[in-house]
């Protein structure tokens, strides 16, 4: 039985009202597929929090005030808190494969635990708690770009992020993770 999956990447630009172009946005739209090493757009290295055949979407807006992030997940594990982040790498076989956390202003020691450097305003943090039927959001809006090449997957972390000395940025075990060409 082969399954059909369904990935949409989408850019356009929207014109501003004073004739230039004010906002980019870029769209993936996919199901999440078992992490068996061949190449998928959304992959899950756990199956109980984030079954195969889940659906992610993630829509990136950039425009002169910096960049919105919108990450939506359907049929992920009910009630439950999660934490996602933007990162470096794209997403392989393996949860380690996409690398650290994308940071505007680079900590100089990985992985970052620094709360001057791992914090929602220099990293891109979508937490989402998920309703009954297992659906959940987050948006995240930073007043940065990304620079280009280093932003390129998005990583469903076991639960919420932590802020403390030592521990900033951390979420857990990485249970997913979806590709986005980020601009």
């Amino acid at each position: 039985m082969s399954l059909l999956i369904s990935v949409v990447a989408a850019s356009m630009a929207i014109a501003s009202p004073t004739g230039g172009t004010a906002a980019q946005a870029l769209v993936v739209n996919s199901q999440f597929m078992a992490a068996d090493g061949g190449t998928h757009q959304a992959v899950t290295f756990d199956g109980t929090a984030i079954p195969v055949g889940s659906r992610v979407t993630v829509t990136e807006r950039t425009s002169y005030d910096g960049t919105r992030i919108e990450l939506r997940v359907g049929g992920v594990q009910a009630n439950r808190m999660f934490g996602a982040h933007v990162h470096t790498q794209p997403c392989g076989s393996t949860p380690d494969a996409s690398g650290p956390h994308y940071q505007n202003v680079k900590d100089p020691k990985q992985p970052s635990t620094d709360p001057r450097y791992a914090n929602a305003q220099n990293e891109v943090w979508l937490d989402f708690t998920t309703d009954g039927r297992g659906d959940g959001g987050a948006v995240s809006t930073v007043q940065w770009s990304f620079r280009a090449g280093e932003a390129r997957s998005v990583v469903i972390h076991a639960h919420g992020t932590a802020t403390g000395a030592g521990q900033a940025g951390t979420a857990g075990t990485r249970l997913a993770c979806v590709n986005v060409p980020f601009e």
